[in-house]
């Protein structure tokens, strides 16, 4: 009977510390990569990532809509924050994910998605971040490909998930999705500045 409390005990122990334990090994990271569909595709097939949210971050309007934040003017972007596993993937890694799916040159937006609420940001949660993100911004200077980048680096702030239907888009409507990542034509871009040679 002892036995069986003391088991008992440490299985209600285990339970109850899971959760904080759990989320002590995860880490949050959040970016802005125009439009958020095309992000959580491309984010979503990357092993060691948990989980992607596409929304809104960066303004001081609280609680936006979609309709809100694409007519431009609430300080928003569309984002995505992903929640990913530090041992099977760094941070220094979800950079180059990031820099490898934007257009860092593009001021006006990304791709066919013109406004500041689709420019490419890298949203920092804490001093180490910061420093690899601006680190990795410096070395693609460095290397010779982009004479000049013009994406952001700025602290994380409050975090807005999207409208559900907005989650995991890519899946949910295939079709659309595929027929507006090709007119957008995001791949063609992508394919040009990072196939090629630095100029």
């Amino acid at each position: 009977m002892k036995f069986l409390k003391l088991i008992t005990l440490f299985i209600c122990s285990y339970l109850f510390l899971w959760p904080s334990t759990f989320a002590a090994e995860t880490e949050t990271a959040t970016f802005a990569s125009g439009c958020f569909w095309c992000s959580q595709s491309d984010f979503d097939k990357v092993k060691g990532i948990i989980k992607t949210t596409v929304g809104y971050t960066g303004g001081p309007l609280l609680n936006p809509t979609y309709e809100q934040v694409s007519n431009g003017g609430t300080g928003h972007y569309e984002s995505i924050q992903v929640v990913f596993d530090p041992k099977q993937i760094s941070y220094e890694k979800l950079l180059d994910v990031f820099w490898h799916n934007v257009d860092p040159t593009n001021a006006n937006g990304q791709f066919c998605d013109v406004g500041d609420q689709y420019r490419a940001v890298i949203f920092y949660h804490n001093e180490a971040q910061k420093k690899l993100a601006l680190e990795s911004k410096e070395k693609l200077l460095q290397s010779g490909r982009f004479k000049n980048i013009v994406t952001q680096i700025l602290p994380a702030t409050t975090f807005y998930p999207a409208e559900e239907y907005h989650q995991k888009y890519y899946q949910k409507n295939p079709i659309r999705y595929k027929f507006y990542r090709y007119r957008c034509g995001r791949d063609k871009r992508l394919k040009k500045l990072w196939s090629t040679r630095p100029t």
